[in-house]
């Protein structure tokens, strides 16, 4: 086993959080605070913001989507550069965060920005930072983005050792304004993400394994304690888990699989469904697919995380139990996504040159089309 960690963000976790940003960005940088719908200037987060900003040059961009576009992006893009920006604070979710990795690294390059959801690599990026108020995606601490363009339905990533962000504030109090729809999809989103880094096939780590079996199981142990999901003790851990999901030490140096997430964003880019709830749908119907390539995984993950040992088809309905307890569906009808799907997601996932995926590149496009169809039933 041999690997290389890096993560360079430094996590300042807690209540009252925010005013602690005045460490991280000197003030004689000019500032640009990029947030969403404008759900921060209801629940106190902006005002907190625009008090620790006190003496700063600073400027606001608004209206960064749920899956954002590079169409909205852009014109960030060129507020930046109007304005000669130095630092971007990102206030939000993983939308924002990845949105505002996709400007830091645009804001110092002449050509496309789209360039780099093509594969060209980030040369120079400006300093970013995240104030988080959605867990879900872990982008607060890791260098990724997911970035779609509208135009022609794709929906991209990227990544870069650039584009970490230097500082993010994880304040669980902020989480007290956010509706069950986002506390389930972060933890739909914090789950899978685990899985795609554990559940492929065995590898010789107790520490990796160990360690994602832990965040699997707490956020098992938060779906069965649904109920308790207003009180700050269930928002502070699933805060965390969904923090350490994706930070990139459970996926350094194991075999990791993201065919859930490759279908899933085609689903989302051509039919706008919410990240998450694309994973759900997809997720089981794969596992039952690729179930002889996982099986012994999911006999591990039965024993540790759901105290099933020996059955691990039971596993993959104790998954989608998990999903449907919280609320979140498991099927694509329940979404008025009819067999179109099937056609629209192979042939993207093929003009992508996305023929076989999974951890054993064996996932091939008649099986996605199986799990598809398995979806739509």
């Amino acid at each position: 086993m041999t690997y290389t960690y890096f993560n360079p963000t430094v996590i300042e976790f807690g209540e009252g959080k925010i005013k602690s940003i005045t460490k991280y960005i000197d003030k004689d940088l000019k500032v640009l605070v990029v947030y969403g719908g404008g759900s921060i200037k209801k629940n106190g987060v902006f005002e907190q913001v625009s008090k620790a900003l006190e003496g700063y040059t600073w400027f606001e961009f608004g209206g960064v989507e749920p899956n954002p576009s590079v169409e909205t992006l852009n014109k960030a893009v060129a507020l930046i550069k109007e304005k000669n920006i130095d630092f971007v604070l990102a206030v939000g979710g993983g939308s924002v965060i990845d949105g505002s990795k996709y400007l830091v690294s645009s804001a110092l390059y002449d050509g496309d920005g789209w360039d780099f959801l093509e594969g060209k690599d980030v040369k120079n990026a400006l300093p970013l930072g995240a104030i988080l108020t959605i867990p879900a995606t872990g982008s607060e601490s890791n260098g990724t983005a997911v970035i779609s363009k509208k135009s022609t339905n794709e929906k991209r990533y990227f990544a870069s050792s650039l584009t970490y962000p230097k500082f993010a504030i994880l304040d669980p109090s902020i989480m007290s304004s956010l509706d069950d729809r986002q506390l389930a999809n972060g933890l739909v989103d914090a789950f899978v993400h685990t899985c795609e880094q554990y559940l492929t096939y065995p590898n010789s780590s107790l520490l990796h394994d160990g360690y994602a079996q832990t965040i699997l199981r707490g956020l098992y142990t938060l779906s069965l304690n649904w109920q308790n999901r207003r009180t700050i003790l269930w928002q502070e851990n699933l805060m965390l888990l969904a923090n350490q999901a994706l930070n990139g030490f459970i996926g350094s140096g194991v075999p990791q699989d993201w065919a859930t997430h490759m279908i899933g964003h085609e689903i989302t880019a051509f039919y706008g469904l919410d990240h998450a709830r694309s994973l759900a749908v997809v997720q089981p119907h794969l596992l039952r697919v690729m179930i002889e390539d996982k099986k012994e995984k999911l006999t591990q993950m039965g024993k540790e995380v759901f105290d099933m040992p020996h059955n691990y088809e039971m596993v993959v309905e104790a998954i989608e139990y998990m999903y449907h307890s919280i609320g979140v569906s498991t099927k694509l009808k329940d979404y008025d996504i009819d067999n179109k799907v099937i056609e629209n997601i192979t042939g993207a996932l093929r003009k992508h040159g996305m023929n076989a995926i999974g951890e054993k590149g064996n996932l091939t496009l008649d099986k996605v089309a199986v799990i598809l169809e398995n979806s739509i039933k």
